[in-house]
């Protein structure tokens, strides 16, 4: 058997080689605020897939307890617009993370005539002020070219009757996303405008409204499904990676925006 034949006789009798892909966020961590459940803890969940040390906060001590033991991830217990027992929940980390995302409730929906005041400070508090509060510590809490992402609710693209608030929150946030993503350059800054997604916030929302909703959206929705936590985190993991993207919102509602649902 002349040379030829011989190498090929070597490659042959080789072990093969495996194809190993190292985890996208092997080596880093991930804090999630609100991520006890839907899309935050689907996020929690799919960073830890994919080698990150992972962090969850929620204000309900039973659900952030057991998402710590499936996960496997460090908690605790608090609620997040409290912005002082947030303010000394980043004092007490003891290293900067490498992406934190802020989730939290659905806003309310309805007439502004039954949106009372203290309901309105509320919103504003989780979907406003709770962001602005996280970007203020930002800096000493994430790592240069981490991420910083929030989740927000799609705007539409028309006004409808009952969604002035959010409406407007949805807009501020989005020109908010914009600002940060100069002001706390290299730390990279996006929102995540969500349409209906189908989680157990929307369930308790919607009551015994929810299979029709979902059976609406089927039909209408250009993707023929109903979004889940998974496309929401999904995406998030994404933004986490892509390190060309800051200041930019991106709308996932499986072409909603584009039909109208639900009114």
């Amino acid at each position: 058997m002349g040379p030829t034949g011989a190498t090929d006789q070597s490659a042959r009798d080789a072990p093969a080689k495996v194809m190993t892909t190292r985890p996208l966020l092997a080596g880093q961590s991930l804090l999630v605020i609100g991520g006890s459940s839907g899309i935050g803890l689907e996020t929690a969940r799919q960073g830890r897939e994919e080698g990150a040390t992972v962090i969850i906060t929620a204000r309900d001590p039973e659900r952030v307890h057991r998402a710590g033991i499936d996960l496997g991830a460090s908690i605790a217990a608090f609620d997040a617009t409290d912005f002082q027992r947030l303010e000394r929940f980043f004092d007490e980390l003891s290293t900067p993370v490498d992406h934190l995302l802020v989730s939290g409730p659905a806003p309310h929906d309805g007439p502004l005539v039954s949106l009372s005041v203290e309901s309105a400070r509320a919103d504003l508090d989780a979907h406003l002020v709770l962001p602005l509060q996280v970007a203020r510590v930002a800096p000493t809490v994430i790592r240069p070219a981490g991420t910083l992402i929030f989740i927000g609710c799609i705007d539409g693209g028309h006004a409808v009757a009952g969604r002035t608030l959010i409406s407007g929150m949805t807009a501020a946030l989005s020109m908010i996303t914009k600002g940060l993503a100069f002001e706390l350059a290299p730390i990279r800054v996006n929102l995540i405008a969500a349409g209906f997604v189908d989680t157990p916030l929307a369930a308790n929302a919607l009551g015994d409204q929810l299979d029709s909703r979902r059976e609406e959206l089927t039909k209408k929705l250009p993707i023929r499904r109903v979004i889940g936590p998974t496309d929401v985190a999904a995406l998030a993991l994404h933004l986490m990676t892509n390190t060309a993207v800051t200041g930019a919102t991106f709308d996932i509602d499986g072409g909603q925006q584009l039909v109208r649902v639900g009114q």
